[in-house]
């Protein structure tokens, strides 16, 4: 039976109702949606926040994975288990959390042989993401020393400290919840960990040079003191702003010491990069190790679980299994 999740945003209201219809946005790809995931722009649709939800109502979900029903784009055929990962879908065109959707080609891969529909899912753009800041990471340059990953305990945070560990370097993992997630982050990958409040303060414009590479997932203060602590010719890769969008940074980082700040964008990446992230996620990822930061949930329980990331209240990855 299908069904979507639709989110109506009126006034002040939001409601998100779990209907017996599908609601096909534009694509030319029609795929049998078998799961989706959670992410923190998911949590932000689902309270009707404006900055995401661009259009009302919404089908929310970023993240798309399923089996092609059919394809105007001869590099799909019926039957294919693929992944869309960003590509608009859950902001300005209906997404995920519904069992047919129709997904644009070019945000579209072939899942790796070595993945199932949920491992996708697992994955999902906080994964790609992580991929993509790791590869942008190694194209710079950066191949020993110390690597610095904010928001560690977040779905693209860990997934980066387990790919970056796998690959050799040294990860320093920054969280406030050490305590309750310290043992976990070693798990992954993490060599030490430190307290999230020492970045996220406003610093000296150049500070003690430590980090080889960051992969930074929080923004504003702590991207910048992230930048102001990076040794000679390191880079930054900047993939989130949960602390804010702004950068009250100075230039000093950049001249000084040539560190390179390098944007991520997960929606717009092109096919190439897609492909390269999902390559390097399917020769580095450890499948148990991705299992281990998962839970799954059902669409019709993907409010409550949005609220809980909001709050804090998640770690890891959160699987939404469309499908009953």
């Amino acid at each position: 039976m299908d069904h979507s999740l639709l989110v109506t945003r009126t006034d002040s209201t939001v409601t998100a109702t779990l209907t017996d219809e599908v609601f096909l946005g534009p694509g030319e790809v029609l795929v049998d949606v078998s799961h989706s995931s959670l992410n923190y722009k998911d949590g932000m649709a689902l309270r009707g926040d404006r900055g995401v939800m661009r259009v009302d109502p919404l089908v929310p979900g970023i993240d798309a994975v399923g089996t092609v029903v059919s394809s105007e784009d001869p590099r799909f055929a019926p039957g294919d288990l693929v992944t869309t990962n960003g590509g608009g879908l859950g902001e300005f065109r209906h997404g995920g959390y519904s069992t047919r959707q129709r997904v644009p080609a070019e945000a579209t891969v072939h899942v790796p042989d070595v993945f199932d529909a949920w491992q996708a899912a697992a994955i999902g753009t906080a994964g790609f993401t992580a991929a993509l800041s790791v590869a942008a990471l190694r194209e710079q340059g950066v191949d020993g020393g110390e690597v610095l990953v904010t928001g560690a305990t977040g779905g693209v945070g860990s997934i980066a400290v387990h790919l970056l560990a796998t690959l050799g370097h040294d990860v320093v993992a920054a969280t406030g919840r050490a305590g309750e997630h310290g043992d976990w982050l070693r798990e992954l990958g993490a060599g030490e960990l430190v307290d999230r409040a020492e970045l996220a303060a406003p610093g000296r414009p150049l500070q003690k040079a430590r980090w080889a590479g960051v992969v930074d997932c929080i923004g504003s203060h702590t991207l910048v003191n992230a930048c102001a602590q990076t040794q000679w010719g390191g880079t930054v890769t900047a993939c989130g702003l949960a602390q804010g969008p702004d950068l009250p940074a100075t230039v000093l980082p950049f001249i000084l010491r040539g560190v390179k700040l390098v944007g991520i964008n997960s929606v717009d990446a092109p096919r190439e990069l897609r492909e390269r992230a999902w390559a390097l996620l399917a020769d580095t990822l450890d499948v148990d190790v991705l299992t281990s930061l998962s839970t799954t949930v059902p669409l019709a329980e993907v409010v409550a679980a949005g609220e809980e990331l909001m709050d804090g209240r998640r770690r890891g990855r959160t699987v939404v299994a469309v499908q009953p």
